[in-house]
């Protein structure tokens, strides 16, 4: 079976976006293949955290994720800080990827901004951690959002020079999966930008430990604009809010946004917007409710995270061993 890898920050509240664009696929996902699945914690750290907020946010993100569906008995589920073949083979990858690689990196220019020279050694090699990440397990396929395919193709070229330098056949080229009619979400505040868990609004997302009350406030407080909804796609044309919640109902729908505007066309955002908050919170209700159970008991939590990473590990070290023999390392 085909093997994937995807991993997610714990860096505070997940939220829809990072539900419908990650998450919800990563449960359809696992039907078909094996997959790993990782709370990046040493990624995080290439931004300062709160040592008491990392924790808890690691154990709330896998929460959610066990709450969303993600079966951990059956998948691999654990935090990456546990498995140290993802730091080895980083090292490794810092000897092969290129600065130049790097230099052309658009998240480090992003998260940098003007003081680069001030940002972690970790921030600007994240991608070469990014690359271990997939390939200490030798995943054929990494589900990424558009804001990664980048750092996939970083990867990819990563695994091909380690094969041309060394002469091998080792490293897969993982292929990337792209999914979605929602799969980048946008603000509620700003229709283009991104849903993001560092916007000083939290009425800018829904967060998945908000409940029906919240999500419905947030969603009637969303920003819209004066005309009904139209009958087709060409109608959403330079009207991103209005086609960000078309795009989240459809989603959270399993449906097309053609057949959302069929449905929906001519009708006002206050009749449209109820719709789509009973719809929320149906969908997301019983992930909140299962996530504040799994929260109380997070001991629990650590018991499936140390199992993932029994496992994630006997995948992994057999493959770093390979790596360091090719590479000419001595070992004992």
């Amino acid at each position: 079976m085909q093997r994937i890898f995807s991993g997610v920050q714990p860096t505070g509240n997940l939220h829809l976006g990072n539900y419908l664009g990650a998450i919800r696929n990563w449960v359809h996902l696992q039907h078909d293949y094996e997959c790993i699945f990782c709370m990046v914690d040493m990624h995080a750290i290439t931004l300062w955290q709160d040592p008491k907020d990392l924790l808890h946010n690691t154990r709330e993100v896998a929460a959610g994720m066990i709450a969303a569906g993600i079966d951990a008995e059956k998948q691999i589920l654990f935090n990456q800080s546990m498995v140290p073949a993802h730091a080895q083979l980083a090292w490794v990858f810092n000897c092969v990827a290129r600065i130049g690689w790097l230099n052309r990196m658009t998240q480090f220019k992003d998260k940098a901004g003007k003081h680069k020279e001030n940002a972690s050694v970790g921030l600007y090699a994240y991608p070469n951690l990014m690359s271990a990440d997939i390939l200490i397990y030798k995943a054929t396929h990494v589900p990424v959002g558009e804001d990664q395919k980048q750092h996939l193709e970083l990867a990819r070229d990563t695994a091909q020079k380690f094969n041309s330098d060394y002469g091998v056949d080792f490293f897969p080229l993982p292929e990337p999966l792209i999914f979605g009619a929602a799969r980048r979400v946008m603000s509620f505040r700003d229709g283009t930008k991104k849903m993001s868990k560092s916007d000083e609004s939290d009425y800018s997302r829904i967060n998945m430990t908000d409940d029906a009350d919240t999500i419905a406030l947030k969603i009637r407080k969303a920003k819209t604009d004066p005309l009904p909804l139209p009958e087709t796609i060409e109608g959403l044309t330079e009207r991103p809010e209005a086609d960000n919640l078309v795009g989240i109902f459809a989603a959270l729908s399993d449906l097309e946004k053609a057949a959302v505007l069929e449905r929906f066309a001519g009708k006002p955002f206050s009749e449209f917007k109820q719709d789509l908050t009973d719809l929320a919170v149906s969908v997301l209700g019983p992930i909140n409710s299962e996530m504040k159970r799994l929260m109380a008991d997070p001991s629990h939590i650590d018991a499936v995270l140390h199992r993932g990473a029994e496992r994630a590990n006997a995948i992994a070290e057999p493959i770093l061993k390979d790596v360091y023999d090719i590479v000419g390392f001595l070992r004992p």
